[in-house]
């Protein structure tokens, strides 16, 4: 299983923010995993296409229409206003307000080709600190350019990823080709 990186669940001692939270917006039918922009232009209906069950939720948090529970995992961009709204969305679910959602990670999605800068590396790992896992995917011309994501020609990082949620989800690893094997917990 992808080791856990932060917080596994809300703190008490957390405060939600004042200002900046993302909306709940009730979500019919279920998935098995929703993707929760930060903002816009995350990049969450982009990942929606990894994988045929996991939905967007668009720029709220996902109220599943049952008493169950909607499993998320919040997508930003690595730019300042990405990562200062996905800090935000982070804090929200660390204060317990969003108590329908098991948040399994934050996808920080790069926002330009290149290294980081140095003060948004720094900002991303104090962000990252309050997710309980955290994903970083590189800039993917082809996604920019318009063309869904393929799972087995992405790069690395993005192929880690669907491995990781699908382990998170269910306990199997599914690779970009699409094979799978049960893995004992």
């Amino acid at each position: 299983m992808p080791p856990l990186t932060g917080p596994a669940a809300p703190q008490d001692n957390v405060s939600a923010p004042e200002r900046d939270l993302l909306p709940v917006c009730d979500r019919p039918g279920s998935a098995e995993l929703w993707w929760v922009g930060a903002h816009g232009g995350a990049g969450e209906s982009t990942l929606s296409a990894l994988a045929p069950e996991w939905r967007s939720a668009g720029h709220c948090w996902p109220r599943p229409p049952t008493d169950e529970r909607a499993r998320a995992v919040l997508v930003a961009r690595s730019s300042a206003y990405g990562l200062q709204a996905a800090q935000s969305a982070v804090t929200q679910w660390a204060a317990g307000a969003v108590p329908h959602v098991d948040l399994l990670g934050l996808v920080i999605i790069a926002d330009a080709p290149g290294r980081l800068p140095r003060p948004l590396r720094e900002l991303a790992q104090v962000v990252g600190g309050g997710a309980p896992r955290v994903w970083q995917l590189p800039w993917v011309e082809p996604w920019r350019l318009g063309e869904p994501p393929a799972p087995t020609e992405s790069p690395r990082a993005v192929r880690r990823l669907i491995k990781d949620l699908n382990l998170l989800i269910d306990g199997t690893d599914v690779d970009a080709d699409g094979a799978n094997e049960r893995k004992e917990h």
